[in-house]
């Protein structure tokens, strides 16, 4: 009988989605120490190759600056043994470009998350705040050959996340209101739509994100645990034993 290949398993892929502040991050620290999945944060990747100063990091830079004219583009290559400490210097502002809403080209974050996932030794996979838009979505699947096996959605009150922003965040400039708000929009502009699609093929667990950590975890726990390892602790205690038994006992291997 015929087994399928490691280089023809497709690996599951979770994206997280929730506007800023609803709290993907914890939940997804969370997930990753309880259910061995790895985090990969589109919004971490961008960061750190815009800081390593590499190709893919220039032209993301060029693109996040609008810089397309040629002369300047000429400049930015002539000049490439500094651009170390070019970017320490612009890191700042581009990281708050990409925190305002920027969304840079598919093919970029796609190539990241590709990169990141190969490298890794896990076949499981939290990708959070991607895709941010339709045309992310469309290209991940297109480029990649996976679809998720469903989006992690944080639904929390705008209210509520901006609350917790200016608490985490008091004192800093890079998360002012107006700042916070601007990111508000472009989630429900482009991410929104994202929701619904997959919302649209039964693909999405929506989880009240309003809600203290601890219980938050809870209803995650619940969506991303395997059903054979659910028990209906509501049976008679009997019941829940045998329940318990098969969850915790080996399966033999069948021969083929």
């Amino acid at each position: 009988m015929g087994t399928v290949s490691d280089a023809e398993k497709k690996p599951t892929v979770i994206f997280v989605l929730g506007g800023p502040g609803s709290g993907k991050g914890t939940q997804c620290a969370n997930i990753v120490e309880n259910f061995g999945y790895t985090h990969l944060s589109a919004g971490d990747l961008l960061r750190a190759e815009i800081k390593s100063g590499s190709e893919n990091g220039m032209t993301l830079n060029l693109h996040l600056n609008e810089i397309y004219d040629e002369q300047q583009v000429m400049v930015y290559t002539k000049f490439r043994q500094i651009r170390k400490l070019f970017f320490d210097a612009i890191g700042t502002m581009i990281q708050n470009m990409i925190k305002e809403g920027k969304i840079v080209p598919s093919e970029v974050t796609i190539k990241l998350l590709q990169k990141a996932m190969h490298e890794s030794e896990n076949d499981k996979f939290l990708i959070d705040g991607f895709p941010r838009n339709e045309e992310n979505r469309a290209a991940f699947e297109a480029v990649t050959k996976i679809e998720p096996a469903f989006v992690l959605f944080f639904d929390c009150p705008e209210e509520e996340m901006e609350r917790r922003i200016l608490s985490r965040n008091e004192g800093r400039e890079d998360d002012n209101i107006e700042t916070i708000r601007k990111r508000f929009r472009v989630f429900q502009e482009s991410s929104l739509p994202v929701v619904e699609y997959y919302d649209s093929k039964g693909k999405v667990r929506k989880v009240d994100a309003a809600r203290p950590v601890e219980e938050v975890f809870e209803a995650v726990k619940a969506i991303i645990t395997p059903k054979e390892e659910k028990v209906d602790a509501a049976k008679p205690v009997e019941e829940v034993f045998e329940a318990v038994k098969a969850t915790i006992t080996p399966k033999e291997k069948v021969a083929v």
